[in-house]
């Protein structure tokens, strides 16, 4: 039986699972959700994840949300080629890079990005200003991790990149919006200000299957 994804485009977490699964070029079975339509608050996905968030993976008989535990999950169930390194140091910095950005990137790059890519800049926009500095050392951090390395953490693609690369490609869709250029937040565009993050998400892009995990709408505008 294939592995099934629920999830929602535009959604972060969902799109790090969609990585994962390029990666391991794993078949799967999509269900696209849509989020005005309250399709993921469905009686049969609050029976999956009483949340009512996305992504939920099912396989066979067992379901799963959270995007970390569906990596590891997956890479536990499949395991070439390895998300998390193929050594204990490796695993260990895979790990670091994405408990970094889960508890010190995401919070400043939302901060400043979400008022903007939801038309809300006139009324958040001391939001956006104060998330500049931060949003900034978390980007010159990952700037750094790659200094030394073509990914983030390994010098082969891994749950780091996957778990990082949404957030970097919501923070770059905000610097198009309406508003955006009045702003000087000095954070893009990415290949003049933080050039190899830039080249890394290249890398990225050019994974196989890279296409069918990349949000619906955002083809659209």
């Amino acid at each position: 039986m294939a592995i099934e994804i629920f999830w929602g485009s535009g959604s972060g977490p969902s799109w790090r699972v969609l990585l994962a699964l390029a990666i391991k070029k794993l078949p799967y079975e999509s269900h696209l959700l849509s989020f005005s339509k309250g399709e993921h608050k469905s009686p049969e996905m609050l029976a999956m994840n009483p949340r009512g968030k996305v992504p939920v993976l099912k396989d066979g008989a067992f379901h799963l949300s959270e995007s970390l535990a569906i990596l590891t999950y997956l890479d536990r169930k499949y395991p070439s080629p390895p998300l998390f390194g193929e050594t204990p140091e490796e695993a260990g910095i895979v790990l670091r890079v994405i408990m970094e950005h889960e508890c010190y990137g995401l919070a400043p790059i939302s901060a400043f990005a979400r008022p903007l890519l939801f038309g809300r800049l006139d009324t958040q926009r001391d939001q956006v200003l104060l998330a500049i500095d931060g949003a900034r050392a978390e980007l010159a951090g990952l700037e750094s991790e790659l200094a030394s390395r073509p990914f983030l953490a390994t010098s082969k693609i891994s749950a780091a990149d996957a778990f990082v690369y949404p957030q970097i490609k919501t923070l770059e869709r905000a610097f198009g919006k309406p508003g955006a250029a009045e702003v000087d937040h000095g954070l893009g565009p990415l290949a003049e200000t933080f050039p190899r993050l830039a080249s890394w998400c290249g890398r990225v892009e050019a994974l196989p299957g890279y296409d069918a995990t990349y949000p619906p709408h955002w083809r659209e505008g």
